[in-house]
């Protein structure tokens, strides 16, 4: 992995504090809104964590591929992201 892992590790640990969080709420029989908005700022992170981790592997591991002219099973990892992404 070609990110920067320091700021990929803070914000996953941000997320899963925000998760315990959550655990706690629902156990605390919270209001229904106030967990849904939680689970929206957690699920935030976890999209700029993969965008991040997305954007850093085209760069460096996609760029690459094109450089040595092998480009097709990158494109085809690429395009198997895109689609999970849009399900």
């Amino acid at each position: 992995m070609k990110s920067d892992k320091g700021k990929i590790m803070r914000l996953l640990k941000t997320a899963r504090g925000q998760l315990d969080g959550l655990i706690k709420m629902v156990e605390d029989d919270r209001y229904c809104i106030d967990i849904s908005n939680q689970i929206m700022a957690t699920q935030a992170i976890l999209r700029n964590v993969n965008r991040q981790i997305l954007d850093d592997h085209l760069e460096c591991c996609v760029r690459e591929a094109f450089e040595k002219g092998d480009a097709r099973p990158k494109i085809e990892e690429i395009l198997d992201i895109i689609d999970k992404l849009t399900k």
